[in-house]
């Protein structure tokens, strides 16, 4: 690797899920802001929904999601109390004024709720909102916590694409990360949910993990391709300890460096690419007929706090508390402490406490980063015909950073500036270029690679 490169290994920035990142967010976007912009959806549009369950039965010390464990069941139930209460709020605002295209059922961990729970949260979301006849229902799912109890309940409110988390299948590795799953356990959930005519399955796979070398890697992705998901996310373990106090449990001794860390991550993408996957945007791939990679070859990828995605809704509604949602006008976040949520959602207000306006720098910029994350590239006459003078300035910017670049991260090629291929993993650190929060901010980031 050339050493300009090398030294990119090692850089701390956002992951880019959304612009500006979630530090930059602050209190002026309150849930006065958030109702206007409620009230302020056009009818005829489309919405997706993001459901936030921040329970879980045990600490993965790995784990960087806004989650807390508990022993008993009765927080769990109590705080869906409070979610019934919020979506009835959220759900009479929105009423008559859009849609719902997709739910992302997400955590924590969606699938400890008790498989009654689970199907009443699906009923209310149906009373509440106008579903599209085909609308997608994600959930990301535990193998340790399935029956076939859990199993009927995700049939029954019409899940159509389950997403497991894996990591890695070495006893190892798991014992270091406190998630011991085994694959009989992962097939055993995988040929569940396909039993029940779910159409779409996708694994989470981990690198960068304490004891994990280039060979335990191999063995993972191998086993997991035997399952032949639908789509497969590799993701670089985020080691930041100082956010989430938990990860102290991992030994930071046994962590794989920079270096080793890529190894895994191209010797990984290999071998998913090598049995017929396409590889999507910076750590996601997908069998050629999947709509994800459909997406990807028609310009259609996006990018939102779930990763890539096809969704294309402008207007994503967060539920629960530290939910994102995303609208024309920008971003908002759910208060993150689940008491004060709840007091807040059982009084029949609005969880909102912080957030972002769009400026028209800030949708310029967004749009070029998310380009950069979902194509590695951007058109220079799309950039200037979409956003006219705004994207003229950032024209110039591109066209300094191609020029001046030692490690030709980013090249112009006739009209569109381009990441090369071999430059791609390390894409985060072009698309910072274009972030005009980053150098004036605080946040600690994960590493680049």
């Amino acid at each position: 690797m050339r050493p300009e490169l090398a030294a990119r290994l090692c850089e701390n920035v956002p992951r880019y899920t959304s612009y500006p990142s979630a530090p930059h967010f602050h209190p002026g976007i309150d849930a006065a802001v958030y109702r206007g912009w409620l009230e302020a959806l056009e009818g005829g549009g489309e919405i997706s929904l993001y459901l936030h369950i921040p329970y879980c039965d045990r600490l993965c010390w790995f784990c960087a999601c806004h989650t807390k464990q508990t022993r008993h069941y009765e927080p769990v139930a109590a705080y869906l109390r409070s979610l019934h209460a919020e979506i009835a709020t959220v759900g009479g605002l929105v009423s008559g004024k859009g849609r719902i295209r997709a739910v992302h059922f997400g955590g924590g961990s969606p699938t400890m709720l008790k498989p009654q729970h689970m199907v009443a949260l699906g009923t209310a979301l149906r009373d509440n909102f106008d579903f599209l006849d085909d609308a997608k229902i994600s959930v990301e799912i535990d193998p340790n916590e399935m029956d076939e109890a859990r199993l009927d309940a995700l049939a029954e409110i019409g899940m159509t694409r389950a997403s497991l988390g894996v990591q890695d299948f070495d006893p190892k590795v798991q014992k270091a990360i406190n998630r011991e799953q085994s694959f009989l356990q992962t097939k055993a959930v995988v040929d569940g949910v396909r039993s029940r005519g779910v159409d779409s399955v996708n694994l989470d796979l981990l690198y960068g993990l304490p004891h994990q070398t280039s060979e335990s890697v191999r063995s993972t992705v191998a086993q997991a391709l035997t399952l032949e998901p639908d789509r497969m996310a590799l993701f670089g373990y985020a080691h930041v300890p100082w956010f989430k106090k938990h990860q102290t449990m991992i030994d930071e001794a046994l962590l794989p460096g920079p270096t080793e860390r890529i190894a895994q991550s191209r010797l990984a993408a290999r071998a998913i690419e090598d049995k017929g996957y396409e590889s999507i945007g910076l750590d996601h791939f997908a069998k050629p007929g999947d709509g994800l990679a459909v997406a990807a070859r028609a310009g259609a990828l996006h990018r939102n706090f779930q990763g890539y995605t096809e969704d294309r809704c402008e207007t994503l509604i967060g539920l629960g508390p530290s939910s994102i949602g995303r609208f024309r006008q920008g971003y908002v976040q759910n208060m993150p402490s689940t008491g004060e949520y709840r007091r807040r959602v059982e009084g029949g207000e609005l969880a909102v406490v912080r957030g972002i306006a769009f400026s028209d720098d800030d949708r310029v910029r967004g749009w070029i980063i998310e380009r950069l994350m979902c194509d590695f590239a951007f058109s220079a006459i799309d950039l200037v015909e979409s956003f006219g003078k705004a994207g003229q300035k950032l024209l110039r910017q591109a066209s300094s950073i191609a020029l001046k670049d030692p490690a030709r991260l980013l090249e112009l090629q006739g009209d569109s500036f381009v990441v090369p291929a071999e430059n791609r993993p390390f894409v985060r650190s072009i698309a910072v270029k274009f972030d005009k929060y980053f150098e004036r901010g605080t946040a600690r980031h994960s590493a680049s690679v």
